[in-house]
Protein backbone atom coordinates (compact mmCIF):
# COMPACT_ATOMS: atom_id res chain seq x y z
CA UNK A 1 0.00 0.00 0.00
CA UNK A 2 1.49 3.70 -0.77
CA UNK A 3 1.13 6.45 2.16
CA UNK A 4 0.44 9.47 0.93
CA UNK A 5 1.86 12.28 3.07
CA UNK A 6 -0.13 15.65 2.41
CA UNK A 7 -1.16 18.70 3.68
CA UNK A 8 -5.29 20.02 2.45
CA UNK A 9 -4.79 21.52 -0.66
CA UNK A 10 -1.17 21.84 -0.89
CA UNK A 11 0.32 20.17 -3.71
CA UNK A 12 0.43 16.80 -2.19
CA UNK A 13 -3.64 17.30 -3.55
CA UNK A 14 -3.19 16.61 -7.16
CA UNK A 15 -1.15 13.40 -5.88
CA UNK A 16 -4.15 12.13 -3.74
CA UNK A 17 -6.53 12.72 -6.66
CA UNK A 18 -4.65 11.10 -8.67
CA UNK A 19 -4.57 7.99 -6.46
CA UNK A 20 -8.29 8.00 -6.51
CA UNK A 21 -8.46 8.26 -10.24
CA UNK A 22 -6.14 5.10 -10.55
CA UNK A 23 -7.88 3.10 -7.76
CA UNK A 24 -4.61 2.88 -5.79
CA UNK A 25 -4.78 1.54 -2.19
CA UNK A 26 -3.46 3.91 -0.09
CA UNK A 27 -3.19 5.69 3.45
CA UNK A 28 -2.85 9.29 4.09
CA UNK A 29 -0.68 10.50 6.88
CA UNK A 30 -1.54 14.66 7.42
CA UNK A 31 1.17 16.90 7.86
CA UNK A 32 0.56 19.38 10.23
CA UNK A 33 2.08 22.50 7.89
CA UNK A 34 1.01 24.86 10.55
CA UNK A 35 3.17 23.49 13.13
CA UNK A 36 5.59 23.19 11.15
CA UNK A 37 5.88 19.52 11.12
CA UNK A 38 7.30 19.06 7.44
CA UNK A 39 10.75 20.47 8.84
CA UNK A 40 11.03 17.85 11.47
CA UNK A 41 13.42 15.40 12.14
CA UNK A 42 11.21 12.52 11.12
CA UNK A 43 9.79 14.29 8.03
CA UNK A 44 12.95 15.84 6.66
CA UNK A 45 14.60 12.00 6.77
CA UNK A 46 11.61 11.15 4.48
CA UNK A 47 12.05 14.62 2.00
CA UNK A 48 14.72 16.84 2.41
CA UNK A 49 13.00 19.50 1.01
CA UNK A 50 10.63 19.73 3.87
CA UNK A 51 7.30 20.11 1.98
CA UNK A 52 4.69 17.79 1.07
CA UNK A 53 3.78 15.83 -1.14
CA UNK A 54 5.94 12.82 -0.18
CA UNK A 55 4.62 9.36 -1.42
CA UNK A 56 6.14 6.53 0.07
CA UNK A 57 6.04 3.08 -2.58
CA UNK A 58 7.46 -0.07 -1.68
CA UNK A 59 8.71 1.67 1.46
CA UNK A 60 10.81 4.09 -0.03
CA UNK A 61 10.13 8.05 0.29
CA UNK A 62 9.53 9.89 -3.50
CA UNK A 63 8.76 13.54 -3.48
CA UNK A 64 8.20 16.69 -6.04
CA UNK A 65 4.74 16.27 -7.40
CA UNK A 66 5.42 16.79 -11.53
CA UNK A 67 7.41 13.33 -10.88
CA UNK A 68 5.15 11.59 -8.77
CA UNK A 69 2.28 12.18 -11.44
CA UNK A 70 4.02 10.72 -13.96
CA UNK A 71 5.06 7.52 -12.08
CA UNK A 72 1.69 6.91 -11.20
CA UNK A 73 1.19 7.46 -14.49
CA UNK A 74 3.50 5.21 -16.11
CA UNK A 75 3.00 2.39 -13.56
CA UNK A 76 -0.55 2.14 -14.46
CA UNK A 77 -0.94 2.82 -18.10
CA UNK A 78 -4.44 1.14 -18.47
CA UNK A 79 -5.91 4.46 -17.27
CA UNK A 80 -4.58 6.65 -20.30
CA UNK A 81 -3.45 9.18 -18.10
CA UNK A 82 0.01 9.47 -20.28
CA UNK A 83 1.17 8.99 -23.78
CA UNK A 84 3.48 6.22 -24.82
CA UNK A 85 7.45 6.97 -24.22
CA UNK A 86 8.74 8.42 -27.24
CA UNK A 87 5.51 9.46 -29.07
CA UNK A 88 5.41 13.15 -29.77
CA UNK A 89 2.76 13.05 -27.60
CA UNK A 90 4.98 12.44 -24.82
CA UNK A 91 7.14 14.79 -25.76
CA UNK A 92 4.16 17.20 -25.40
CA UNK A 93 3.40 15.79 -21.90
CA UNK A 94 7.06 16.01 -20.71
CA UNK A 95 7.07 20.09 -21.82
CA UNK A 96 3.32 21.17 -20.37
CA UNK A 97 4.31 18.91 -17.12
CA UNK A 98 7.94 21.01 -16.81
CA UNK A 99 6.16 24.35 -17.83
CA UNK A 100 3.82 24.14 -14.98
CA UNK A 101 6.45 23.09 -12.23
CA UNK A 102 8.85 25.35 -13.70
CA UNK A 103 7.21 28.81 -14.64
CA UNK A 104 3.83 28.31 -12.59
CA UNK A 105 4.01 26.65 -9.85
CA UNK A 106 6.87 29.23 -8.69
CA UNK A 107 5.07 32.03 -8.75
CA UNK A 108 2.16 30.46 -6.59
CA UNK A 109 5.24 30.20 -3.65
CA UNK A 110 6.14 34.18 -4.36
CA UNK A 111 2.41 35.41 -3.90
CA UNK A 112 2.22 33.57 -0.81
CA UNK A 113 5.65 34.36 0.63
CA UNK A 114 6.39 37.69 -1.09
CA UNK A 115 9.13 37.70 1.70
CA UNK A 116 11.18 35.58 1.01
CA UNK A 117 12.45 36.96 -2.63
CA UNK A 118 12.18 40.64 -1.54
CA UNK A 119 12.26 40.91 2.02
CA UNK A 120 8.81 41.51 4.03
CA UNK A 121 9.03 45.33 3.48
CA UNK A 122 8.63 44.55 -0.22
CA UNK A 123 5.86 42.63 -0.34
CA UNK A 124 2.98 44.52 -2.26
CA UNK A 125 5.63 44.92 -5.24
CA UNK A 126 6.35 41.48 -5.42
CA UNK A 127 2.48 40.17 -5.09
CA UNK A 128 1.56 42.76 -8.15
CA UNK A 129 4.83 41.87 -9.96
CA UNK A 130 3.59 38.33 -9.94
CA UNK A 131 -0.12 38.33 -10.16
CA UNK A 132 0.72 40.09 -13.57
CA UNK A 133 3.01 36.71 -14.46
CA UNK A 134 0.55 34.47 -13.17
CA UNK A 135 -1.79 36.07 -15.70
CA UNK A 136 0.29 36.04 -18.27
CA UNK A 137 0.79 32.50 -18.01
CA UNK A 138 -3.26 32.03 -18.32
CA UNK A 139 -3.39 34.24 -21.60
CA UNK A 140 -0.66 32.00 -22.86
CA UNK A 141 -2.32 27.83 -22.20
CA UNK A 142 -5.84 29.53 -22.23
CA UNK A 143 -5.22 30.54 -26.06
CA UNK A 144 -3.55 27.10 -26.76
CA UNK A 145 -6.70 25.21 -24.93
CA UNK A 146 -8.18 27.39 -27.63
CA UNK A 147 -6.34 26.22 -30.41
CA UNK A 148 -5.90 22.72 -29.52
CA UNK A 149 -8.38 21.97 -26.45
CA UNK A 150 -10.01 21.01 -25.23
CA UNK A 151 -7.65 19.43 -22.65
CA UNK A 152 -3.50 20.42 -22.81
CA UNK A 153 -2.61 17.27 -25.27
CA UNK A 154 -5.79 17.78 -27.30
CA UNK A 155 -8.54 15.40 -27.06
CA UNK A 156 -6.49 13.23 -24.54
CA UNK A 157 -6.75 13.83 -20.17
CA UNK A 158 -3.47 13.94 -19.34
CA UNK A 159 -1.82 13.97 -15.78
CA UNK A 160 -0.73 17.30 -16.95
CA UNK A 161 -4.41 18.20 -16.16
CA UNK A 162 -5.12 17.43 -13.13
CA UNK A 163 -1.51 19.37 -12.00
CA UNK A 164 -3.35 22.47 -14.20
CA UNK A 165 -6.19 21.91 -12.18
CA UNK A 166 -4.65 22.39 -9.00
CA UNK A 167 -2.64 25.35 -9.94
CA UNK A 168 -5.80 27.02 -11.22
CA UNK A 169 -7.62 26.25 -7.99
CA UNK A 170 -5.08 28.23 -6.48
CA UNK A 171 -5.37 30.86 -8.13
CA UNK A 172 -9.15 31.77 -6.70
CA UNK A 173 -8.25 34.85 -4.03
CA UNK A 174 -6.13 36.37 -6.52
CA UNK A 175 -7.23 39.96 -7.96
CA UNK A 176 -8.12 37.68 -11.09
CA UNK A 177 -8.52 33.77 -10.89
CA UNK A 178 -7.36 31.64 -12.90
CA UNK A 179 -11.53 30.75 -13.89
CA UNK A 180 -11.47 34.20 -15.94
CA UNK A 181 -10.12 32.63 -18.68
CA UNK A 182 -13.30 30.89 -20.98
CA UNK A 183 -10.89 27.97 -21.88
CA UNK A 184 -9.33 27.40 -18.35
CA UNK A 185 -12.83 27.40 -17.22
CA UNK A 186 -14.49 25.20 -19.16
CA UNK A 187 -11.48 22.82 -18.43
CA UNK A 188 -12.08 23.45 -14.31
CA UNK A 189 -15.31 22.80 -14.49
CA UNK A 190 -15.03 19.52 -17.04
CA UNK A 191 -12.40 18.36 -14.27
CA UNK A 192 -14.40 19.24 -11.09
CA UNK A 193 -17.27 17.82 -12.79
CA UNK A 194 -15.01 13.80 -12.35
CA UNK A 195 -16.26 11.68 -9.21
CA UNK A 196 -13.04 11.43 -7.92
CA UNK A 197 -13.01 15.39 -7.35
CA UNK A 198 -15.90 15.66 -4.91
CA UNK A 199 -14.44 12.75 -3.06
CA UNK A 200 -11.25 14.18 -3.07
CA UNK A 201 -12.49 17.32 -1.25
CA UNK A 202 -14.39 14.66 1.25
CA UNK A 203 -11.27 13.42 2.09
CA UNK A 204 -9.36 16.83 2.77
CA UNK A 205 -12.25 18.62 4.20
CA UNK A 206 -12.06 21.26 1.19
CA UNK A 207 -14.66 23.64 0.47
CA UNK A 208 -13.56 26.18 -1.00
CA UNK A 209 -13.69 26.39 -5.41
CA UNK A 210 -16.11 23.18 -5.20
Amino acid sequence: MHVLYYSPGSASLVVHWLLLELGVPHELRLVDTAARQQKSPEYLALNPNGVVPTLVIESKPSYEAAALLLDLADTHPQAGFAPAPGTRERRDLYQWMFNLANMVQPLFRQWWYPGEPAGAERADEVRAHVSKRIEAEWDRIDAHLAQRGPYLLGETLTVADFYLTMLMRWSRNMPRTATDWPHLAALAQRMKARPTFKTLYERESLTEWA
